[in-house]
C-alpha cells in the first residue's frame, strides 16, 4: 500500500520543536560520520546498480546482500544485459536470497525501463512507484542515493528511532503511517539526504535496535523521550 505524505503546512501540533530536530541532525550526522557502514552500493551513484541493490535488500540484511550483489553485476553490468537474461539463470544467482519473485521482477522491471525510458531508470518517484516491486521506501532510497534527491526513508529501523527518541505514536511502520513518514521528511536536512538516510539506517541497526538497544553509548540518550521515560 503506498503511502499520502503529509505536507510541511499540515502536520500536527505535537511533532518535535525545531532545536530539538536541529540537535538530532547534528548528533545523528556526527555519529554517521564515524559509524556508517561500508557496502559496494553505497559507493556508487549509479541508478541501475542502486535498482538492484534496493530490490535484493528487500526483507533481507545487508551483509548477506553483498557478495550476491557483486556477484550479479559481474553476470550483469548493465541494465540490457539484465533485460536480455533467462530467467532461470537469474534465479539461480539469487536463489541464496530466497523470495523467487525477486528475478522476475528484477527482469521485468529491466525490460520495462528498456521499453519505456530508452534504458534510463526514471528519476521522478511517480515513475519509479510503477515498476514491479518499488514501492516508497525503494523509489525513494533509489531517489536520494543515485540522483541527489531530497527524500527521506522510513523502515522499520528508522520508525524505531523517531517513536522513541522524539516520542511519537504512529502505526505499524507496514502501513506507511502518515504521522512517520511525514515526521522523516520534517526531520530529514534539505541536503545530503542520500548520506543521512544511511546514518539513520545504521543507527538503527547498530545502536538503536529493537531488542537490546545501547543506550549506555548512544549519542541520543540525555534527550530520548524513550530512554528518559518520558
Amino acid at each position: 500500500m503506498k503511502s499520502t505524505l503529509t505536507s510541511a503546512k499540515s502536520q500536527p501540533s505535537d511533532y518535535p520543536a525545531p532545536a530539538r530536530i536541529k540537535w538530532f541532525r547534528h548528533q545523528l550526522s556526527a555519529w554517521g560520520v564515524v559509524n556508517r557502514r561500508d557496502y559496494p552500493w553505497r559507493k556508487t551513484t549509479n541508478s541501475y546498480h542502486l535498482l538492484v541493490a534496493e530490490s535484493l535488500l528487500q526483507k533481507t540484511d545487508a551483509d548477506t546482500v553483498a557478495p550476491i550483489y557483486e556477484l550479479f553485476l559481474q553476470h550483469y553490468p548493465t541494465i540490457q544485459d539484465l533485460a536480455a537474461a533467462n530467467l532461470a539463470d537469474l534465479a539461480k544467482i539469487l536463489k541464496p536470497l530466497g523470495l523467487f519473485f525477486r528475478a522476475q521482477r528484477l527482469l521485468q522491471c529491466a525490460q520495462i525501463v528498456i521499453s519505456q525510458y530508452d534504458g534510463k531508470v526514471p528519476q521522478h518517484q511517480k515513475q519509479l512507484l510503477k515498476l514491479p516491486g518499488i514501492g516508497d521506501y525503494t523509489a525513494r532510497a533509489i531517489g536520494s542515493q543515485a540522483f541527489n534527491q531530497p527524500l527521506a526513508v522510513l523502515d522499520a529501523n528508522v520508525a524505531r528511532i523517531l517513536e522513541r527518541f522524539f516520542g511519537l505514536q504512529g502505526e505499524r511502520v507496514k502501513s506507511r503511517c502518515k504521522i512517520l513518514w511525514g515526521a522523516a521528511d520534517l526531520i530529514a536536512p534539505k541536503t545530503n539526504v542520500g548520506t543521512w538516510n544511511l546514518a539513520l539506517l545504521d543507527f538503527g541497526a547498530l545502536t538503536c535496535k529493537a531488542q537490546n538497544p545501547g543506550c549506555d553509548y548512544c549519542p541520543l540518550s540525555s534527550k530520548c523521550k524513550w530512554h528518559l521515560g518520558l
